[in-house]
């Protein structure tokens, strides 16, 4: 893949093109200006990295230039909320804040890669199906790139993973992440949220029952860990799993077998575990409402996932994807945010995190009477007091 770096900072430019080099796939080329990069690259350029605040001729215009050509991604150190809007409406999908870390702008450089192979591949057109590196995730943060990468080498093993943050902050796609990247990746995910399903219930939702176990257990049925045999299972809020059946889960878990409710048959089960909860799972353990050795059980690898308002990097991406998606799904006209919706977007703290945004832009979205989306259609100020 051939990288373009345009950096007036000699040091810096010098710095990317030393780091980049040593991987094999890229071929790096310098610039040490926008107007030196406009006379020099061709057709022969895949992705160009470019600095934002530069003499002469700034990335900006820099990219307006340029109208579409190439794939790009900015880096700056002195990112302004302005600058980052007007990035992202020109079709900048990366923005970088000095300083970063090396791993995260070739983490972006792959995705572009990526996305841009299989466009070819479908003759231009791209889908819902196409994925980049890093899943299902629009944008990441050095925040957000850190719990992947520990994801990505958990994938690769079949130890249990415990993922924790914040409701909304996107636990089930990082649980369905572990196990795209798995080798169990083409067998059954089995999403279970214990705090969804009445105590009374949950034994048999996942443990099944014998014909006869109970009055309307008129046939067998299979519980959750048999579907999920060979693959994966998801025990989203394992913090509220009642005490009586987390020893049942344990052995389970260290023993490879269960029992259907009603049965005395056991059964081999291959089972990944991946769980997530929002709770301090310390204090309930030491309040005496959570095994310590189904904690550790569960807890071999720890995956903690930032809450929105420590990724603010991710929130416009997102905000543009939800944006073209609902717009095309309902056919409405051409939406854009307003300079102040963003603005409203980037300060407010989402306490219910990217599924409080998804909601959000969505409504926004459908409810907006122009195409210049509002800082009033967003009503972020009637929720500021869930966050305060």
């Amino acid at each position: 893949m051939h990288v373009a770096i345009v950096e007036d900072d000699i040091n810096m430019r010098k710095s990317l093109e030393i780091a980049l080099g040593e991987y094999e796939e890229f071929k790096i080329s310098t610039y040490k200006s926008a107007v030196d990069a406009l006379k020099k690259i061709d057709a022969s350029v895949d992705l160009i990295v470019t600095d934002i605040n530069m003499p002469g001729m700034d990335g900006i215009e820099f990219i307006k230039k340029l109208d579409g050509e190439y794939d790009i991604i900015v880096i700056t150190g002195n990112a302004t909320l302005s600058r980052a809007i007007e990035s992202v409406r020109l079709g900048v999908k990366d923005f970088l804040t000095k300083p970063f870390e090396i791993e995260t702008l070739v983490e972006a450089i792959k995705r572009h890669d990526k996305i841009r192979t299989k466009v070819k591949e479908s003759s231009g057109e791209k889908s819902d199906s196409t994925k980049e590196e890093n899943g299902d995730f629009i944008a990441t943060s050095p925040e957000l790139e850190k719990a992947l990468s520990i994801a990505r080498k958990a994938a690769k093993t079949d130890v249990s993973v415990l993922l924790l943050g914040e409701s909304g902050v996107g636990k089930e796609l990082f649980a369905n992440y572990v196990h795209k990247n798995s080798p169990r990746a083409k067998n059954p995910f089995v999403a279970i949220n214990m705090a969804a399903i009445p105590e009374n219930l949950l034994e048999s939702e996942l443990f099944g029952y014998e014909k006869g176990a109970f009055t309307d257990a008129v046939a067998e049925k299979k519980g959750y860990f048999e579907v999920a045999n060979g693959g994966t299972l998801f025990l989203d809020e394992i913090g509220e799993m009642p005490m009586t059946l987390q020893a049942k889960l344990l052995r389970v878990i260290q023993e490879r077998v269960m029992v259907r409710v009603g049965g005395t048959k056991e059964l081999i089960i291959d089972v990944r575990i991946v769980s997530a909860t929002n709770a301090d799972i310390k204090r309930s353990i030491k309040e005496g409402q959570f095994r310590e050795d189904l904690y550790y059980r569960l807890n071999t690898i720890p995956i903690e996932i930032a809450p929105l308002r420590q990724r603010k990097e991710e929130i416009l991406p997102i905000c543009e994807v939800i944006l073209e998606r609902v717009t095309k799904k309902y056919g409405l006209q051409k939406r854009y945010f307003s300079q102040e919706a963003i603005e409203s977007l980037m300060t407010y703290r989402w306490p219910g995190n990217i599924r409080e945004l998804i909601s959000v832009v969505e409504r926004a979205v459908i409810l907006s009477d122009t195409e210049a989306i509002s800082k009033e259609d967003l009503f972020l100020e009637s929720r500021n007091w869930f966050s305060s």
